[in-house]
């Protein structure tokens, strides 16, 4: 074969590529926009507390609740992580759910590693002693650095891309349904009440979240008798997709009333190995209609082998102790979406 005649076969061959390349990169585009255009969610292991990270199309970045103070600075640490995994430079609202320490503990650590600019919260405090004082006013005095938000039931935070409604605050819940709420709960009439609460707890700031078709609800640790409340005789928060699972599957929160009427096809709950995930809690979440999958941020002693989650779907097997594994869930606008448990890779859609 002459030079020449190479040369236009060379040209040929790299012609008829030329499509397959074009053909390719649209596809890596498509990708590419499909991922800028996901809300993600980060359910960061914080050995039983909670700390849960929204990152949102617009690139807006939602902290619900920030794990213990102490352990060297463990539960701070591993959200800064996740921050930055995430892409996430700053902490845009962090929603604080109540005051106790497994969720509003690890405010002055995150404090010290990433800037916060809004401060989301029910107000005062309802628990006065020595301890439960000193987390509040340790609170406060980051507060005092940023914007301060004081939410109350009906109240929409201004989240770029997402409805973002507080639904509980400061003991009270919503006092009529939301607009596409509202039909009567049959799972009332079975419910039992608990004796009242008066900590933090029943104060919890709890909210509805949606995404275009996707709809997920988070409580903060909000009691038994105040579920009541927000879904009996109406359900006021309808239904959804994913159940952030309440008070980490304690036994005197998740009652059929709230977990069956909200119908949702996930639970994510995150419990620790040794707090939380109680046979109660996941014997009601497993029983509810429409459930798929339960995930869980630990295997839990408690539940033992009949009562947890198939191991693909749990974060942190007791076998390989601190490890701080988290979960991800990635949520689509036309409704779709899909958790991975990143310690194994298993994805699984929905």
């Amino acid at each position: 074969m002459q030079a020449s005649e190479r040369r236009d076969s060379i040209r040929t061959m790299n012609l008829q590529r030329v499509p397959a390349i074009l053909l390719w990169l649209a596809f890596l585009a498509t990708c590419l926009s499909a991922a800028v255009n996901d809300l993600n969610v980060y359910f960061i292991d914080v050995e039983g507390g909670q700390s849960t990270l929204f990152v949102t199309p617009s690139g807006q970045s939602v902290l619900i609740d920030t794990g213990f103070p102490g352990f060297n600075g463990r539960d701070a640490n591993r959200i800064a992580a996740t921050a930055k995994l995430a892409g996430v430079k700053q902490i845009d609202y962090l929603l604080i759910t109540h005051y106790h320490g497994d969720h509003v503990g690890g405010v002055p650590a995150i404090a010290a590693l990433l800037p916060i600019r809004n401060f989301v919260d029910h107000g005062e405090t309802v628990e006065h002693t020595a301890a439960g004082q000193k987390l509040y006013d340790d609170y406060l005095k980051e507060v005092a650095k940023g914007n301060h938000i004081v939410v109350k039931p009906g109240d929409k935070l201004p989240i770029t891309g997402l409805e973002w409604t507080i639904v509980s605050a400061a003991g009270k819940v919503l006092d009529k349904p939301l607009a596409d709420a509202g039909k009567p709960n049959p799972f009332c009439d079975a419910f039992k009440p608990k004796d009242a609460d008066p900590t933090e707890n029943a104060q919890s700031t709890g909210s509805r979240i949606i995404f275009g078709r996707f709809r997920a609800v988070d409580l903060g640790d909000l009691t038994w008798n105040k579920e009541h409340d927000l879904m009996c005789p109406n359900n006021k928060l309808g239904e959804v997709d994913v159940y952030i699972v309440s008070h980490h599957g304690q036994d005197i929160s998740g009652s059929a009333a709230l977990v069956h009427a909200l119908h949702p096809k996930v639970a994510i709950m995150d419990n620790g190995e040794k707090k939380g995930g109680t046979v109660e809690a996941w014997d009601t979440i497993h029983a509810s209609p429409g459930i798929v999958d339960i995930w869980q941020s630990h295997f839990s002693a408690a539940g033992g082998q009949e009562h947890n989650t198939g191991e693909k779907m749990i974060a942190n097997m007791t076998s390989e102790g601190d490890a701080g594994n988290y979960l991800k869930l990635t949520a689509h606008t036309d409704g779709h979406f899909e958790v991975t448990n990143p310690r194994n890779g298993y994805t699984k859609k929905y």
